[in-house]
């Protein structure tokens, strides 16, 4: 890739739960730069398929084109040598690996959005975000409605067959409103959770 030591790049990372708009505001950053006339690209990984393989598309149906990858070496090998912006959906689901790339890529003048799920479903950072929310210079944290009260909501929240999900599930399972739903604090439910990961502190509320 050739150096850009006159650009001054920057790193965003979209974040948020399911259902928060974090594929509209990708959509919308991409938009943006090919209205500015950059050299513009767009990955996913190849395991999520919901919508479409080779597009990024919203929960309303709004797409763009992306190239599906299997790998953060396989991003690289697509990489134009003279891209400007890159942008990454679904940034959760690649290796560790990529937070080195994508430094990288800010390093050499390339402007990087990406954007991923935070917190898995059991609330606990996903794969690489914490890395890359640390070295990030712009954070975009958008927020869902509740799907059962209607407040904002931060977590997502895995339904199997009507009801929460266990501790012990697979982190990964790719699914839409079928099989997760946002959820406040007060509404989050999960089943199983270990003792060692369950609150200690118990405020008393009474006056």
């Amino acid at each position: 890739m050739k150096k850009k030591p006159e650009t001054i790049a920057e790193l965003t990372v979209v974040c948020g739960s399911m259902f928060a708009g974090k594929t509209e505001e990708l959509i919308r950053q991409a938009r943006r730069a090919l209205y500015a006339k950059k050299i513009v690209q767009v990955f996913k990984p190849q395991i999520d398929s919901r919508f479409d393989a080779s597009m990024v598309v919203t929960h309303m149906g709004v797409a763009h084109e992306a190239i599906p990858v299997g790998s953060t070496k396989e991003l690289a090998s697509l990489l134009n040598p003279d891209v400007e912006v890159v942008l990454i959906e679904e940034v959760q689901f690649f290796s560790s690996d990529i937070v080195v790339l994508v430094q990288g890529l800010v390093d050499q003048g390339v402007n990087v959005v990406c954007a991923g799920l935070d917190q898995d479903f059991r609330r606990k950072p996903f794969g690489p975000m914490p890395a890359l929310l640390a070295l990030a210079d712009v954070v975009i944290k958008l927020r869902a409605i509740c799907m059962n009260c209607g407040a904002l909501a931060s977590h997502t929240y895995r339904v199997i067959d009507g009801r929460p999900a266990h501790w012990n599930d697979p982190t990964i399972l790719i699914g839409a409103n079928e099989s997760y739903e946002a959820r406040c604090h007060k509404c989050f439910k999960l089943l199983g959770i270990p003792k060692s990961e369950q609150p200690t502190l118990s405020l008393n509320t009474k006056k």
